[in-house]
Parts: structure tokens; sequence; C-alpha cells
């Protein structure tokens, strides 16, 4: 399958699991706890991914100023989810009165946007470099795409929105996935701006968002998942390269 039609049926289906994400809060028939071992597996998981696969590639592709872009990525995320939204918290939002004003809400879902227009970016950009590297860069962005679409979903609940605004807030977010790999797919021939980009944006949101959210719970289970997301990722590399 081309690279190209294949990064947009997986865009399509990351961006389900943002809508998906969404129901969960709007609906309400999930076990919430459980939301924290996808957010533990994928910080480990995209910070194996962003160091193993997407850094050294950016490298080969732009030699030593594919690290600007890196740090680039990483400070346009952080720029509009703690710059622009100061209040941000990735995992479920339970502080009301931080969101007792409405454009709060708006501004994180900004912020939100932004991520996951470079998580779609992110995604073609791997397939555009080689289809093990989209499949990986896939598995990540999708461990965390059911925990983004909750956050939103929670957030703009807590913002005093309606459920049904909650939940067009975590397909908005779907589509933000979907237009990141389209514009990608437009721009192809600057892979090698979109994929450092994607590598900051990766290494941003599993340590400076997933990585609290594991490092506020008591015990030690969601540390160990973190290693298992490591894990899995050597685990698929090893399998590929004996077959």
């Amino acid at each position: 399958m081309h690279p190209i039609l294949l990064s947009i049926l997986l865009g399509l289906t990351a961006a389900a699991a943002n809508i998906f994400g969404g129901a969960i809060i709007v609906q309400k028939n999930w076990e919430r706890r459980y939301l924290k071992y996808f957010i533990a597996l994928g910080a480990g998981f995209m910070l194996a991914t962003a160091f193993v696969e997407l850094v050294p590639t950016s490298l080969e592709l732009r030699g030593r100023s594919a690290a600007f872009l890196i740090l680039v990525g990483y400070l346009i995320i952080h720029f509009f989810e703690h710059t622009v939204s100061p209040h941000f918290h990735f995992g479920e939002e339970t502080h009301k009165d931080e969101f007792s004003h409405g454009h709060k809400g708006l501004s994180v879902l900004f912020g939100l946007v932004i991520h996951t227009f470079f998580d779609g970016i992110a995604i073609a950009s791997g397939f555009l470099v080689s289809n093990w590297l989209g499949w990986i860069v896939f598995v990540a962005v999708f461990l965390h795409k059911i925990p983004e679409g909750f956050t939103v979903a929670s957030v703009m609940l807590a913002s005093g929105k309606s459920r049904s605004l909650a939940w067009g807030a975590s397909v908005l977010l779907g589509a933000a996935t979907l237009a990141g790999v389209l514009t990608m797919a437009v721009f192809h021939r600057q892979v090698s701006y979109g994929l450092p980009l994607s590598a900051g944006v990766t290494i941003y949101v599993a340590a400076s968002d997933l990585m609290p959210e594991v490092n506020r719970e008591p015990g030690v289970k969601l540390a160990l998942v973190v290693f298992l997301g490591v894990g899995l990722l050597f685990l698929m590399d090893q399998l590929v390269h004996v077959h």
C-alpha cells in the first residue's frame, strides 16, 4: 500500500481513538483508572520511539540542523499547552474552579489541537521515511489518543460546556490529527523538516505531559508500566530484525 494512503487510514484510526476517549467522559461507561495505564504505557513507548527511532533518523536526514528543529518542535507544544493554556493538565481534570471561565477551557482545546495536528504530521512523516518507522510512530501516537480525548472532554465539562460540546471537542482533536496527516501528504518533500519537528513534539508529550501524570500516582505499578512501554519498542525492533 502507498505510504500516503496507509498514513491517511491510520490517521483516521488515531482520530477515532480521540473521539472514543471523549465518549468515555460523556457516556461515563468506562473504568477511568484503566486510562492511567494507557498513559504510562504510552509515555514509555513514546520516549523510546523518540530517542531510538525519530532522533537518529532525523539526524540522518538533516544532519546537525535536525537538532534545532527537534528543539523547535518541543517548544511549539510547550508554548501552546503551557503558555497559551497555563492551567493545562493531561490527566483527568478535577479542579473545576480553575476552569470556571469558559475561555480557559477553549485555550486548552486550542493547545491540544496544535498537539494533535503534529501527531498527524508524525504519522505521515514516519511512513514517508519507512513502513517500519511509520508503524512505530503510529503505535506511539495511538497509545495516548484515548487519554487525549478523555482529557479534552473533561476540561470542557469542567469549564461549564455541555456534554455535546465536550464530545465535539474530542471530534475536533481527531480532525486535527487527520489534518496533520493530509498536510504532510501535500508537503511530502519536506519530510526532513516534519520528522525532527515531530520528534520534538513526541519528546515533549512523553516527558512533560505523560510522565508527570505517572509520577503523581503512588506506588510502583504505573512506573513499571512505563518500562513495559520502553520494552515493547525494543521487542518490536528485535522481531522485525529477526525476520
